[in-house]
Formats: structure tokens, C-alpha cells, sequence
């Protein structure tokens, strides 16, 4: 059982339920083992609770060994979804980098402005999947 807090949504095998009173809830994930499955995103103005599926852990662990790779991080460094890649000590330069190195590992091209917007292990991830399956 997972569940999020201070709202009011709860997660029990995989069903997700938004009671009346969720109030500020925007997005969050659900990790398990430190890796994160599912995001939820609560649309304001309807107030409907939406899932969407997160990378896969295969995904979300290449991306972290490319992380580690490019930063040249030792193997004790922890790298999980969560990671920032500025908590890891990457500069803009080290970004591109990590992009180009992902999108070589992968095969997909990487637009400027989604570059732009990846913040973590798992945003690069979830944009991973994303246009792998576009692509397919």
C-alpha cells in the first residue's frame, strides 16, 4: 500500500482513489524501491485524478548509469529517478552532454526545448519513453 502525503488520494494494488477534500495536490509519483512507477496529476479545475505511467525501470536505471558516466561519479554515488542533476554537480555543459550521450543510447533525437526542461534522472527517463514510443 502506498499513498501520498497530505492529500487524500491513496494507492492499494495498483487502484487509485481521489476523495472529495484533495486540495492542493498537482503531481507526485509513487516509488517502490526507490524508483519511481506512476505519476498522478490532479487537474484543478475539474478536480479529476489522472494516471499516467512513468519509464520503465530498465529505462530509469541506463539513465542513471549514463548520468554516473558523464559525471564521472564514483560507484558509490546513488543515483536514483529523484536525482538532480544539479545535486550531482552537472553544469549546463554536463547536461548537453548527458542528453547527447542518452540520445546516442537510445536512438531518438532530443529537441533544444524538451532538453531544456529535464531536471532529473527520472524527467529524462519519462522523456525517453516518450519519444521512443512516438517513434514507433
Amino acid at each position: 500500500m502506498a499513498s501520498i502525503t497530505g492529500s487524500s488520494a491513496t494507492a492499494m494494488s495498483c487502484s487509485f482513489k481521489a476523495l472529495n477534500h484533495v486540495s492542493n495536490l498537482k503531481t507526485s509519483s509513487l516509488p517502490v524501491k526507490g524508483i519511481s512507477y506512476s505519476s498522478i496529476r490532479l487537474n484543478p479545475a475539474t478536480r479529476r485524478l489522472s494516471i499516467t505511467c512513468a519509464a520503465k525501470p530498465e529505462t530509469v536505471n541506463k539513465v542513471c548509469d549514463i548520468v554516473k558516466k558523464q559525471l564521472a561519479l564514483s560507484a558509490e554515488t546513488e543515483v536514483c529517478g529523484d536525482s538532480k542533476f544539479a545535486a550531482l554537480g552537472a553544469d549546463s555543459l554536463d547536461t548537453v552532454e548527458i542528453v547527447m550521450g542518452l540520445e546516442e543510447e537510445f536512438g531518438i533525437s532530443v529537441e533544444e526545448d524538451s532538453a531544456q526542461s529535464i531536471a532529473t534522472v527520472q524527467d529524462a527517463a519519462d522523456l525517453i519513453e516518450d519519444l521512443i514510443s512516438k517513434k514507433a
